[in-house]
C-alpha cells in the first residue's frame, strides 16, 4: 500500500529539510553516499491450541537507520527515536565509522531512481489493514481451520493453528535526492498437526504467507491448508527408511525450490561473488548448466511474500534473470555491489529492520518451466527416489555443499512411484546438482509457504521450481 508523502513524513516527524540536514551530517567526514531508512512496524501473533486461544501478542518496532559509504567502508548506526537530536547523533556515529576507510575513495558508477511511488503500480495494496482489526476477529477463522482439519482425518489428536501479521511503514531518502515510501503488509497462517494410529505418532505442518491484508483469510485459503496438512497420511504411516547410496533424484514442483534457494541461489548473490567466495565468481557469461534451465529472482509477483515495490535502498523491485538458457547472466546486486561491478542495481538490497545494514538478498527465486512432462521424467528413472518436501537444511553458502532432511517421498522403481519412504537425507553440491539436472518439467510452481532466509539477518522470501531430475545425488538411508 502506498499512502501520501505527508502520511510518512508526519508519522516519522521528519520532512525533507530535516532529512537533508541529517545527510549533510552523515557526509561531513567525506563519505561518498549516505541514506536514511525509517521504519514503523506493527506485529501481531495469535495461537489456538485445540480450539482454545493459548497465546497472543502485539508489539511495535520504530526507528531509523543511517548508512554512510566511503570507498569499501560502510558506516552504520540507528536510533529508536526520530527526534532530531537522536538522529543527528546516529548520523555522526555512521560518519565516524565510515571515516576509518584508508586511502582515497574509488569512483563507482551510480544510478538514481527518482520516480515517485505510485499507488497504481503497487504490488500489495492491502484492502483490509491488519492494524484496523481486533485480534478476536480472527479467532473464528482459526477455529474453523481446526474443525476442517479434524473433519478430514479421524487420526488427528492435536492441532495448533496460528496467525502472524505485520505491517511496516517505511520511508527512505538518500544523497541522490531520492525519496521512497510505502506500507508493506504480511500475513502468515500456519498449522501444526499431530496424528496417531495404532500407537504411532506422525506430525505434519503447513503454512501459507502473502503480502496482503486481512482479505487473505478466505475459505479457499482455509481449505488449501487443511487439505495440504492432511494429505497422504496413509502413506506417511506406511513409509519406511530406504537403502542409501548415490542415485537419481526427482524433485517435485513447488516447495523443492527451497533447495534451489539455499544450495544454489546464495551463490548468485553479488557480495559473495565480489569477495571471491562463490563458485560462480569468475563465470559471468559462461554456461553453467543445461540450456533448458532458466533461473529467476522476482520481486514483481503481486501479493507474493517475496514481492517488493522497491528494495530497502529505494531501488525499484524487478524481475532479474540470473541464469538464462544455461548461461549465467546476472548476479543479485545491491547498490554497493552494483557500483563495484559498474552495473545497475537489481533491487536486491534488503535488511531485516532499520537496525541492519542492507545486503544482497533473494526475493522470490524460482526455475522456469522446461518442456518435459512430470510423468515422463518419473518414467525415465529405473531406480531412484521422488521427493517434494525438504526441512532442516544445512548449506555452506560459498561452496554450495548441502544436506537436507526429507520428510517423505517415494521410491522410483522401473519408472513408477512405489513404496513411500521417510527419514532420509539428500546430500550434494548445489552448483554440481544444477549442472546434473537432466530434465526440467513443464509445471513450474511458486510455493506460497512462509519461507524465511537467514544470512546474518532474516528476511521473507519465496521459492519455487518445476519437477526436475538430478542424475546423481547422495541419499542417506540404511546401509
Amino acid at each position: 500500500m502506498i499512502n501520501t508523502e505527508s502520511y510518512y513524513t508526519e508519522l516519522f516527524s521528519t520532512g525533507r529539510e530535516e532529512m537533508e540536514k541529517l545527510l549533510a551530517t552523515a557526509l561531513e567526514k567525506g563519505g561518498d553516499y549516505a541514506d536514511l531508512y525509517f521504519e514503523n512496524t506493527s506485529y501481531r501473533d495469535l495461537m489456538l491450541r485445540d480450539g482454545a486461544v493459548s497465546s497472543g501478542g502485539f508489539h511495535v518496532d520504530f526507528g531509523v537507520g543511517i548508512r554512510v559509504l566511503k570507498g569499501e567502508k560502510t558506516g552504520y548506526a540507528y536510533s529508536e527515536s526520530t527526534g532530531m537530536s537522536a538522529m543527528t547523533e546516529a548520523a555522526r556515529a555512521a560518519s565516524a565509522i565510515s571515516a576509518g576507510c584508508a586511502g582515497e575513495s574509488e569512483a563507482r558508477q551510480t544510478f538514481a531512481f527518482h520516480a515517485k511511488p505510485s499507488p497504481l503500480a503497487d504490488r500489495y495494496p492491502m484492502l483490509q489493514d491488519w492494524r484496523g482489526c481486533q485480534a478476536d476477529a480472527f479467532v473464528p477463522f482459526l477455529m474453523k481451520l481446526e474443525e476442517t482439519i479434524r473433519r478430514r482425518d479421524h487420526r488427528v489428536v492435536k492441532v495448533l493453528a496460528m496467525l502472524s501479521t505485520s505491517v511496516s511503514d517505511v520511508m527512505m531518502y538518500n544523497s541522490h535526492g531520492e525519496l521512497k515510501y510505502e506500507t508493506r503488509p504480511m500475513g502468515v497462517v500456519a498449522t501444526s498437526v499431530v496424528f496417531s494410529q495404532n500407537g504411532r505418532i506422525k506430525n505434519n505442518q503447513c503454512n501459507r504467507s502473502f503480502r496482503m491484508g486481512a482479505e487473505m483469510l478466505s475459505d479457499a485459503l482455509l481449505e488449501e491448508i487443511a487439505s495440504r496438512v492432511t494429505a497422504n497420511m496413509d502413506d506417511r504411516f506406511a513409509a519406511s527408511r530406504p537403502k542409501g547410496g548415490t542415485m537419481p533424484v526427482v524433485m517435485g514442483a513447488g516447495p523443492s525450490g527451497i533447495l534451489l534457494h539455499e544450495a544454489m541461489g546464495h551463490s548468485f548473490e553479488a557480495d559473495f561473488n565480489r569477495k571471491g567466495q562463490s563458485i560462480f565468481s569468475e563465470k559471468m557469461g559462461q554456461k553453467i548448466c543445461a540450456e533448458n534451465i532458466t533461473i529467476v529472482d522476482d520481486a514483481t509477483i503481486r501479493g507474493n511474500r517475496g514481492a517488493l515495490n522497491f528494495d530497502d535502498e529505494g531501488v525499484p523491485g524487478q524481475r532479474t534473470c540470473m541464469v538464462e538458457n544455461g548461461i549465467l547472466t546476472s548476479y543479485l546486486h545491491d547498490r554497493v555491489s552494483a557500483g563495484w561491478y559498474g552495473v545497475r542495481p537489481t533491487g536486491n538490497g534488503r535488511r531485516e529492520s532499520f537496525r541492519y545494514n542492507p545486503i544482497p538478498r533473494m526475493r522470490a527465486t524460482y526455475m522456469e518451466s522446461g518442456d518435459s512432462r512430470p510423468e515422463d521424467i518419473i518414467a525415465s528413472v529405473k531406480k531412484g527416489i521422488y521427493v517434494d518436501e525438504f526441512t532442516n537444511g544445512q548449506v555452506k553458502i560459498g561452496e554450495g555443499d548441502f544436506t537436507f532432511y526429507v520428510n517423505n517421498g517415494y521410491l522410483i522403481e522401473d519408472g513408477k512411484l512405489t513404496r513411500p519412504i521417510t527419514d532420509i537425507n539428500i546430500m550434494g553440491n548445489g552448483p554440481q546438482a544444477l549442472a546434473d539436472i537432466v530434465a526440467v518439467g513443464n509445471d513450474s510452481k511458486v510455493d506460497n509457504g512462509a519461507w524465511t532466509c537467514g544470512k546474518c539477518q532474516s528476511v521473507p522470501v519465496m521459492c519455487g521450481m518445476p519437477t526436475v531430475l538430478v542424475s546423481n545425488l547422495t541419499v542417506g538411508g540404511d546401509n
